[in-house]
């Protein structure tokens, strides 16, 4: 039997990361054989997703706020900017509960070969924090990639020629070409 609505819904499953055609089609099925409140949840879920998270003001995480339940805390070492790639980093990092500062995202790394370039990334902000608000370190926990470490290079370069806070990378434990979505939790809280 062949369902155009099956091969949307698939087509649709399969443009997110790390979802092949087969995981797409079993996804489908799967939410095909749930009764209909399960798709209307789930169809509710992900249009509250896009319709009701933000990007926090200071630092670029997801938030439901306009200020994130990070930068809002009192508990928070804010004079330590731990600078990541994207989203998933800030939650990689936050499972290890080793880490007390605060963070900034980038939403990207630079890469000339992708075409993106340090205008397309949330730099001005960062460089704003670390002149303006008491910042004394800054961790570079991106990617061991051509990509993090290029971008780690020129934000260093960038934030030394402002200022002469403290510029720190994570180092043991995690190989060269490694994303840090797939690094365990001990390996992180370690490096």
């Amino acid at each position: 039997m062949h369902s155009n609505i099956i091969d949307k819904l698939t087509e649709h499953l399969s443009e997110l990361p790390g979802i092949g055609k087969k995981t797409a089609l079993r996804l489908a099925l799967e939410i095909i054989r749930k009764d209909e409140m399960y798709a209307f949840n789930l169809a509710q879920a992900i249009l509250d997703a896009k319709q009701k998270l933000l990007k926090c003001s200071v630092c670029g995480n997801i938030s439901e706020t306009a200020i994130c339940s990070i930068c809002s805390s009192n508990h928070r070492l804010h004079s330590i900017v731990c600078v990541v790639e994207d989203y998933p980093d800030v939650l990689a990092i936050e499972n290890t509960n080793a880490y007390e500062g605060v963070y900034h995202v980038l939403g990207g790394l630079i890469s000339p070969m992708d075409g993106i370039g340090p205008s397309q990334l949330n730099i001005e902000s960062l460089m704003k924090r670390v002149e303006n608000s008491g910042v004394e370190e800054v961790i570079f926990a991106l990617n061991a990639t051509p990509e993090g470490e290029s971008t780690t290079f020129y934000l260093s370069r960038k934030i030394k020629s402002v200022s002469d806070i403290k510029i720190s990378t994570l180092a043991k434990g995690i190989s060269m070409g490694e994303d840090l979505n797939y690094v365990d939790e001990l390996t992180l809280s370690r490096s």
